[in-house]
């Protein structure tokens, strides 16, 4: 069995290829986008449309409450159960994304971490609602100086998680990271999808556009009392709660969200071009189809 991943920035065009590849080798599509899979998120999320949900058959879309905990890890899990499920009845299956750590969870495994506790999961939630980032930090430098010498604790579910483990395990987070690459009952063929970098930011600066005329704002302020969930730490959400909060005007909230969702591309970008694995096909334009290079990397196993 063949696993095909899909990955690339956001906003290059991964939706329609992806219904079009599923459509061509007969698969289901695997979706790979962390925020994808909460409820309630589709406008910031730019989640399938109903129409594209009746296309073709998609998993990982849509399955949580946005107050539920997820990771890649879970995500592994996930997804590897549902394929060996699939594979009976599939030579070939999609997975599309551009959630950098989930599709190295499944193509390369995610070391073993010890589950945490449910209790202190909940007594750090509780901790960084009330604003005590900085003390979790400082704990986090002590506890596993290696992890916070090199983690972005810019990002608080870093630092949380690693707590987690920390308080749950007794031993320093950064022990249980080997990196070691897991075998996998199947084979995997990765294609990437990149655009000239003016074409792609140009693509993400009207796509905001399109959500905002879509009701993004709206989605956002339905949204703001659970502002606090980490589901809603994400570029779109977190501007727009700004401007709900009277902090920011609305003109400047919907340019930051530009700002940093290409900043997101970027890291997106770095990260993919770290990959040798990769099989890059460069697309332009608005009209994307089944190329040629594409068929010829999909259809000898789909046959």
């Amino acid at each position: 069995m063949t696993l095909y991943v899909l990955l690339g920035p956001t906003a290059v065009g991964k939706t329609e290829l992806a219904l079009q590849m599923a459509e061509t080798l007969g698969s289901p599509i695997l979706n790979c986008d962390s925020r994808q899979i909460y409820r309630g998120m589709e406008i910031g999320t730019a989640a399938p449309t109903a129409e594209q949900l009746q296309r073709v058959k998609h998993y990982f879309v849509g399955t949580h409450h946005i107050g539920d905990y997820y990771s890649a890890a879970l995500f592994e899990q996930d997804v590897l159960s549902l394929i060996e499920k699939l594979s009976d009845n599939h030579q070939a299956l999609l997975l599309s994304g551009g959630s950098m750590m989930y599709i190295d969870a499944v193509c390369n495994g995610i070391d073993d971490i010890p589950s945490v506790d449910e209790e202190v999961r909940e007594t750090l939630r509780q901790r960084l609602s009330n604003g005590e980032i900085d003390e979790m930090r400082n704990e986090l430098r002590l506890l596993d100086p290696d992890y916070y010498n090199t983690a972005d604790t810019r990002n608080p579910k870093r630092v949380v998680h690693a707590l987690e483990v920390c308080y749950t395990s007794g031993r320093p987070y950064s022990s249980f990271l080997t990196k070691e690459r897991k075998p996998r009952p199947f084979q995997i063929v990765k294609i990437g999808l990149r655009r000239e970098r003016q074409e792609l930011f140009d693509r993400i600066n009207r796509r905001v556009d399109a959500m905002m005329a879509e009701g993004l704002l709206d989605e956002a302020r339905r949204l703001y009392p659970l502002r606090r969930e980490n589901a809603l730490n994400t570029v779109g959400y977190k501007e727009l709660f700004r401007y709900l909060d009277g902090e920011w005007e609305l003109s400047f909230a919907i340019e930051k969200i530009k700002k940093n969702t290409r900043d997101y591309a970027k890291k997106q970008m770095t990260w993919f071009a770290h990959d040798s694995s990769i099989q890059w096909i460069e697309v332009c334009g608005e009209g994307l189809e089944v190329s040629k290079q594409l068929q010829s990397l999909i259809l000898p196993s789909s046959s």
